[in-house]
């Protein structure tokens, strides 16, 4: 099933990236990585470089952890970073396990938020990011435009935003994103890969062994939809817009109706410290009502957002998702396409809860929009635990 979903995104985001308006690529240009900036008084540990994270390589040191995917796999790979890793990185990435914690995720830039918890990507060596990447991407899908490579995506458009921003106290660059271990990882017991920064947060929280929730997952980005930085092309949320488009241009004029939302969103509900956001009643039109083509392009849509996690705890949580579509609600406000400012999407299910807005650029200047958007489960955020 996860699969399948993968491939008609795929094809629905190929088949859609002609249409978004070039207007928002204006000016965009080959680069590699910001300018050195000046001092950062919200946390002089914030840097203004880029650690090039696509170029990383993956040490031969990974080679001993085997190549089975899974939680085993993972604590030693997390091992071998912290047997790497000096006390002053080690206190800074290894913390104890809290709710508390964990909720300290946010979508702003670095500079913003200076008591996200972990070390900064550029603290560490070549040799240590190397690790972190093979950790990440044991943690997550290698599918092209998610997971992992949404991750490196991301950081290069901080790098981005680098070249083109002077607010060198916003921590504009891929230096700045943040890595750590809340909780000891081990078989038994709780804890949670914290990984996050700019526009982005993947939290994977495990209990003896198992994933036991995958969400907050904060996806954003700008510049969109795509933008030359580091030797790339970088087009990560196309897959989702162009998903939510597909999903919205199959209704017909009466369920668009149902499905639309009263007043305008300018932005998500349940972003970060909004824990609480999400609304009790459902609002909209009921997945029941769609056909089955239909409710095959919702569930592609909600796979551009689980398919960011490793494939087989992906096919778990769409297992799920497929068998509450009968209780579940789509809604949306602003156009079809989901290419102009202020367009709106929910998925609100007994579980999941996706929200994808879109808004005008903030950080780099440029004319045109930019997505936020985030992906909850009601059961499982934080792992379902509450402190």
């Amino acid at each position: 099933m996860t699969g399948s979903i993968r491939a008609m995104a795929g094809v629905i985001a190929l088949g859609a990236a002609t249409m978004i308006g070039q207007a928002q690529m204006a000016g965009a240009q080959p680069k590699d990585g910001p300018p050195p900036g000046g001092d950062h008084p919200t946390d002089p540990r914030l840097g203004d470089t880029s650690i090039l994270m696509g170029r990383t390589p993956i040490p031969a040191s990974v080679e001993g952890c085997g190549t089975d995917p899974g939680h085993a796999r993972l604590l030693c790979l997390i091992d071998l970073l912290k047997a790497d890793a000096s006390d002053e990185l080690l206190e800074l990435m290894q913390l104890d396990y809290s709710v508390a914690t964990a909720k300290i995720w946010s979508n702003l830039p670095a500079g913003a938020v200076p008591d996200r918890p972990g070390a900064y990507l550029g603290e560490f060596d070549t040799e240590q990011r190397g690790i972190i990447k093979a950790i990440l991407m044991e943690a997550a899908s290698l599918t092209d435009n998610e997971g992992y490579d949404e991750m490196e995506q991301s950081l290069n458009a901080d790098d981005y935003i680098g070249t083109v921003s002077t607010d060198y106290k916003a921590g504009y660059a891929s230096y700045n994103s943040k890595f750590a271990l809340l909780g000891t990882p081990a078989e038994t017991g709780t804890w949670q890969l914290y990984y996050g920064g700019h526009h982005l947060a993947f939290a994977n929280t495990y209990t003896d062994g198992v994933l036991a929730g995958a969400t907050p997952s904060f996806r954003g980005i700008e510049p969109f939809p795509r933008f030359e930085m580091n030797g790339r092309e970088n087009m990560p949320m196309m897959q989702e817009r162009a998903a939510f488009a597909a999903l919205l241009r199959s209704l017909s004029d009466e369920q668009a109706r149902a499905a639309r939302l009263e007043g305008t969103y300018r932005d998500i509900l349940a972003g970060p410290q909004q824990d609480d956001a999400i609304p009790a009643e459902q609002e909209g039109l009921s997945v029941a009502e769609l056909s089955d083509d239909q409710q095959a392009l919702l569930l592609a849509a909600v796979g551009t957002y689980v398919g960011d996690i490793n494939d087989a705890d992906a096919a778990t949580y769409m297992e799920k998702y497929t068998a509450e579509l009968p209780q579940t609600v789509l809604g949306f406000t602003g156009t079809t396409e989901v290419n102009s400012e202020d367009d709106y999407v929910r998925i609100h299910g007994p579980s999941l809860w996706l929200e994808f807005s879109l808004q005008s650029n903030k950080s780099t200047g440029q004319i045109g929009n930019h997505p936020h958007s985030v992906w909850r489960d009601q059961d499982d955020d934080y792992g379902g635990n509450t402190e």
